[in-house]
């Protein structure tokens, strides 16, 4: 069976469509035009920098015995003593130029903190934007004054701290070179801003026991990298120079940051209590957890050596993270919900294998596709639902030259499922400057006497590489394999990906086995049985168009056959981008597709996709509008083929942001679909209220609504910080079915945290 419901691309025509694609590109720019903004009559273009040649910048902290009062105002006299840090560069929008407004550092620090004071000069000091007062705000649609650590000076990994003119902090732990990064990471930092006629300025403390670094070396040096973000302009300035497609945690790229002298993290033990009372109905809830429970537990943070933190967990609990987003899912494939539980979300970096994603390169494939570790398989059901932990342990950091994480915790039994242990090692070691290579192994283990006598384990061993031979060229292989008692096939998986990232080309190409028996139950894994090919070719050019910050056009081909060469699936997709210096961005793409189904495909309850061949394709558009606005949004439109039918899907976003304490977001996902044996809809849609009465004290209202399930879910929390890393949380989430008339989900949840440091 086969057959396009609509027109389709014909080979021919398809690749013409293409290469006039690249051609334009080519012709609409270069990758260093002499001018990338619109000059005023008269005027002359400002002396720019080649960024990418440019010297490293190097300054030095100042030791001191009187530190500063951190109240946002610089009037210390140890701000008088330190060096002043300055001339900072344009990445966006005219990248190499310097900055249009100045930006004045210093670093100081005594035997227990370090201090970090900013003066961020602005010639119209009533235009900053601030997205948001609650921590770990969105930083893309603000205003913001950032700094990045590599304590190690492997240029590798540090520690990132980003702070808006409200006062509000994102603080993050880095990995991997811009590759990855944990924001559930947090550290009892002190930050205080102040708002005047010349700007606004930051005060910042970072206690050294928050921070790794090897005190051992009585002269310490560190990587630095220090943002300036003034969102009106879109306007992304550095210390150390960087190009746009680069961000401040491309530690490779950093400076470097002198003086240190007999500092050390101290004792680095943080112990972390939890009362918890919840009262939970419904047909969801788990028999014997229903009606009004209390529990107790504790977290405990601790410094083994300078390099190695051991995090313990006991009875963990996870009442006050928020509900997953709602998915419609089109495919005959499972859907990825990512983790949100701040104690798996720390460090995760560590942790990650697999299809991992590589920023700035087009690569085909993310962590969606294949994760080896999947941390959503501990204490989670396939649905989402929670199974008790007992506890647990991780520990992680660097020694000897290696990077390591090491995890075990244990699972009660519960929800038709046995206790369960579960073991993860991981070790990474650098070489040759930027490149690593590394192994992991994974086992769960049913345990308990509800085993019945029958093995029950899933062991997983891989390993790794991130080669990086020449700065713009990157090699990233991987080998895994699975085993189990019911597997007797294939359990191999494994990729090669190759990829080359300069100012104008994004060129890249995988190939990817994955055997019909890789099962790692404590992973992910979309497809089995298949052997991928996929290769990009993109330009990047940054044409001298007024309101233009570069365009990117670019062309995909992705094939997929089984283990015995069979072709499943063929994507074609020739794309065009336009990124516009506010920050705006237009999209459109067109794809051609082939798909083999050797089981019928149910897409919904009314519509079923027959065994067959199919030929279809599809375009879309997509308009994001300018962030750092009262007012943003976006929307994306496709129309075209569904395997022997039709698909039109809409789907957008407002933001609506009248202040920095208030914020209201809107998005729906409509989708209409007709195939020969009916038409239906899948629909999400979903609304989301913020408002932070304080850097400290923030409400949110969070409601979503599958029209495929016809459910209803609400997500309501208030949080008080009411002391650094120490909260009060209030928490109620119901779940409606509306065509039952009932609701299957309620819980109302109060947990109260407290952060003790020694």
């Amino acid at each position: 069976m086969s057959g396009p419901a609509t027109p389709r691309l014909a080979a021919g025509s398809g690749l013409r469509f293409v290469w006039l694609i690249l051609l334009f590109g080519l012709l609409l720019g270069s990758p260093t035009p002499a001018s990338a903004l619109a000059q005023e009559p008269g005027r002359e273009a400002p002396a720019r920098i080649a960024v990418e040649s440019a010297p490293r910048p190097t300054a030095a902290a100042l030791r001191t015995d009187a530190p500063p009062t951190v109240d946002g105002r610089l009037d210390e006299p140890v701000w008088q003593q330190a060096q002043p840090l300055t001339g900072f560069v344009q990445s966006r929008p005219d990248t190499g130029a310097p900055a249009t407004e100045n930006t004045v550092v210093y670093f100081a620090y005594d035997d227990r903190a370090l201090y970090i004071g900013a003066i961020c000069h602005d010639s119209e000091p009533d235009r900053y934007f601030i997205s948001s007062l609650k921590q770990d705000f969105n930083s893309g649609s603000s205003d913001v004054f950032g700094v990045a650590l590599d304590t190690y000076l492997d240029r590798r990994n540090g520690f990132m701290f980003l702070v808006n003119p409200g006062g509000a902090l994102k603080d993050v732990q880095l990995f991997d070179d811009s590759r990855s990064e944990n924001q559930a990471w947090e550290g009892p930092i002190r930050v205080e801003t102040t708002r005047h006629d010349e700007g606004w300025t930051v005060e910042i403390e970072i206690p050294f026991s928050t921070l790794r670094f090897n005190p051992s070396e009585e002269d310490q040096t560190w990587g630095l990298q220090i943002l300036r973000r003034i969102r009106r302009k879109a306007e992304d300035t550095f210390w150390a120079p960087l190009d746009r497609r680069d961000q401040i945690h491309k530690m490779s790229k950093a400076g470097t940051l002198t003086g240190f002298r007999g500092v050390g993290p101290g004792l680095n033990l943080r112990v972390k209590p939890y009362a918890l009372a919840q009262d939970q109905t419904g047909t969801l809830i788990e028999e014997g957890r229903a009606g009004t429970q209390a529990d107790i537990g504790f977290d405990v943070k601790y410094g083994v050596t300078p390099g190695l933190t051991l995090d313990l967990t006991y009875n963990t609990d996870f009442a006050q993270v928020e509900v997953d987003q709602e998915q419609v899912n089109l495919t005959r494939f499972p859907l990825f919900f990512p983790e949100k539980r701040d104690f798996f979300v720390e460090n995760s970096g560590t942790f990650a294998f697999g299809d991992q994603s590589e920023r700035s390169y087009r690569t085909g494939v993310s962590l969606r596709d294949l994760t080896l570790f999947h941390s959503r398989r501990i204490g989670l059901t396939g649905r989402g639902e929670p199974i008790p932990i007992l506890g647990g342990a991780r520990l992680t950091g660097r020694t000897g030259g290696f990077e390591v994480g090491l995890m075990n915790l244990q699972t009660r039994s519960g929800r038709g499922l046995p206790a369960e242990n579960f073991s993860v090692m991981r070790a990474r070691r650098s070489v040759f400057g930027t490149s690593d290579v590394g192994a992991i192994f994974i086992n769960r283990e049913a345990t308990g006497s509800d085993i019945g006598g029958h093995p029950d384990y899933n062991r997983n061993v891989g390993f790794d590489a991130n080669l990086r031979p020449l700065p713009s060229l990157l090699f990233a292989p991987f080998l895994a394999w699975t085993d189990s008692p019911d597997a007797d096939g294939n359990t191999l998986a494994g990729r090669m990906w190759v990829g080359w990232r300069d100012e104008l080309w994004d060129v890249s190409a995988l190939w990817r086995h994955v055997g019909e028996d890789f099962n790692p139950t404590v992973g992910f894994v979309r497809r089995r049985d298949i052997r991928q090919s996929y290769a990009t070719v993109g330009l990047h050019p940054r044409p001298p168009v007024p309101g233009v910050q570069e365009v990117n056009p670019y062309i995909e081909i992705d094939h997929i056959q089984d283990l015995e060469s069979v072709l499943v699936t063929r994507r074609r997709t020739a794309g065009f981008g336009i990124s516009f210096l506010n920050g705006s961005g237009l999209s459109l793409d067109y794809t051609d597709r082939f798909e083999l189904l050797r089981e019928p495909f149910r897409v919904s309850s009314d519509g079923t996709v027959p065994i067959g061949r199919y030929n279809f394709g599809s375009g879309s558009v997509q308009y994001r509008s300018a962030p750092g606005r009262a007012l943003t949004g976006f929307v994306r439109v496709e129309r075209g083929g569904f395997f022997d039918g039709t698909l039109t899907s809409l789907s957008g976003g407002l933001m609506w942001r009248p202040s920095h304490h208030l914020s209201v977001d809107l998005s729906a996902n409509h989708n209409d679909i007709s195939l020969p044996d009916g038409e239906f809809t899948a629909d999400v849609f979903g609304g989301r209220v913020d408002y932070g009465f304080s850097t400290k004290v923030f409400a949110s209202a969070f409601v979503q609504y599958n029209a495929a399930e016809d459910q209803f879910v609400t997500n309501v929390r208030f949080n008080y910080l009411y002391s650094p890393l120490s909260d009060i949380f209030l928490v109620y989430t119901e779940r409606r079915d509306l065509d039952a008339g009932m609701t299957v989900e309620r819980v109302f949840a109060a947990k109260v945290s407290k952060s003790i440091g020694f």
